[in-house]
């Protein structure tokens, strides 16, 4: 459910605020979820994720074209400006 901000009563306010740690404007909106508690990782559990993952990465880059340096750059820079269109390159 989502909530308009100038609905909301002095405590409902004074509370996200103080969980945002910062004012809410009159025109936002507040939506609040709940998520299930999020158990930690063992340690064998996180290796075997990242042996999948290299497996997984070796397998793209195995049918992955050569190109220079460059090309390389120029393609993960485009595709970064397809998510983020004023994203700019640090050089």
């Amino acid at each position: 459910m989502i909530h308009k901000a100038k609905e909301l009563s002095a405590e409902q306010r004074l509370a996200i605020e103080s969980l945002l740690g910062r004012a809410i404007a009159e025109q936002e909106e507040i939506s609040i979820r709940t998520l299930p508690e999020t158990l930690p990782v063992s340690a064998e559990r996180r290796r075997a994720i990242i042996e999948e993952l290299r497996k997984h990465f070796a397998a793209v880059d195995a049918q992955r074209q050569p190109v220079s340096p460059q090309e390389a750059d120029e393609i993960i820079n485009e595709a970064l400006r397809s998510t983020r269109p004023n994203y700019r390159p640090v050089h």
